[in-house]
């Protein structure tokens, strides 16, 4: 990793009451989070989030890696559309509304409507990766009315078919439910990305780029960064709890298939309660290159598995950062690596699905 986009806790403002926020929050989270609704995060939170955070930008730094931040904005403003209205969240996470493949950087359709706006704080840096370029493509703007959001929707109990809470009125994804190794991209269909917008992000990156479903057994799915975690090429940590190893795509078949162990549990009963998070976000890692791992030190059994693993894991503190949606991989966007775009999957048997991967492009938007 040679560039990386940080998020920032500045102005974060607790999202705004919505169907699709209380749907993918613990329940008693969803009921303060109705309580609270547009209100700045409170400084009990944003104080031990905010050290942990200074101290792993300061870590990115001290390696070398070249560390872009958002501009600050005041999260608390109301904005609209002719069809609702809200408060925005915050910049805590590019790695939701920026997905970069190649010299590309796209501005992702997300399903919240308080993240409607996300963007703008990326707009200094996006325009300037444009001007030495990048390409900068912005997915439809959703109208995100009610008929996107199934009213009737509700979170499917264990033997039953799973739901989602999205229905298929126009094309929303989060990038964080997609994840990329070289020309391939896996992809979790979740209560923030429908279908139509795994469909969308198929036909725009053409016959360049496979994307591969994987199949999630969560009941709230929401970001494929607790589920299915590349680590280097040919290995990847899956969730246990989630993932039928058996039911991989074929393209991973030579895989080494590592299983995460399971998380430490969280003694801190305010981040218990705060966290917008399931307990597997210790899988949540920064993986630097195909040796070095960042990842929480909090939770030793995984520190440990990645030594098993042959890895060398470089333990940070982030355990705070939770109750703004995430950890280092949710934290990032890494924008710029070194190496070669290639393909490590195995190609689908003739008889599959169109698509064999096309000329390499340009260079990564800092590059």
């Amino acid at each position: 990793m040679e560039e990386v986009i940080v998020g920032r806790l500045d102005g974060a403002t607790i999202p705004s009451k919505h169907p699709v926020v209380a749907c993918n929050i613990p329940p008693w989270g969803a009921r303060l989070q109705g309580l609270a609704s547009g209100m700045k995060y409170p400084r009990a939170l944003v104080g031990p989030a905010q050290h942990e955070l200074d101290r792993f930008v300061d870590l990115l730094q001290g390696l070398g890696i070249t560390v872009r931040r958002p501009d600050v904005l005041d999260h608390g403003h109301r904005f609209g559309t002719p069809d609702w209205s809200s408060r925005g969240f915050t910049n805590s996470c590019p790695r939701d509304s920026m997905l970069v493949i190649g010299d590309e950087i796209i501005e992702t359709p997300m399903a919240w409507p308080c993240r409607y706006f996300e963007t703008h704080a990326y707009r200094t840096i996006l325009k300037d990766y444009f001007r030495r370029g990048a390409r900068w493509t912005a997915a439809p703007r959703p109208q995100l009315t009610d008929a996107l959001f199934d009213e009737d929707f509700r979170i499917p109990r264990p033997g039953e078919p799973m739901r989602y809470i999205l229905t298929e009125f126009e094309p929303v994804f989060d990038a964080a439910d997609f994840v990329r190794a070289g020309r391939d991209l896996f992809v979790t269909r979740s209560n923030v990305t429908n279908r139509m917008g795994i469909d969308w992000l198929r036909r725009h990156l053409g016959p360049g780029y496979r994307v591969h479903e994987i199949e999630s057994r969560c009941r709230t799915p929401m970001h494929i960064d607790t589920t299915f975690v590349p680590l280097a090429p040919g290995k990847v940590l899956v969730n246990p709890e989630y993932v039928d190893v058996d039911r991989l795509p074929e393209a991973l078949d030579s895989w080494d298939v590592l299983i995460a162990p399971e998380p430490d549990p969280i003694d801190d009963h305010l981040l218990r309660i705060t966290s917008m998070c399931g307990k597997w976000l210790s899988m949540n890692v920064l993986v630097l290159d195909g040796h070095r791992v960042i990842a929480e030190r909090h939770h030793t059994g995984m520190l440990r598995a990645l030594e098993r693993w042959g890895f060398e894991p470089i333990p940070c503190d982030l355990l705070h950062y939770a109750p703004f949606a995430g950890s280092f991989h949710c934290a990032t966007l890494d924008v710029r690596r070194r190496g070669t775009l290639e393909s490590y999957c195995r190609p689908p048997a003739p008889s599959g699905p169109a698509g064999a991967p096309g000329s390499a492009p340009g260079p990564p938007p800092a590059g």
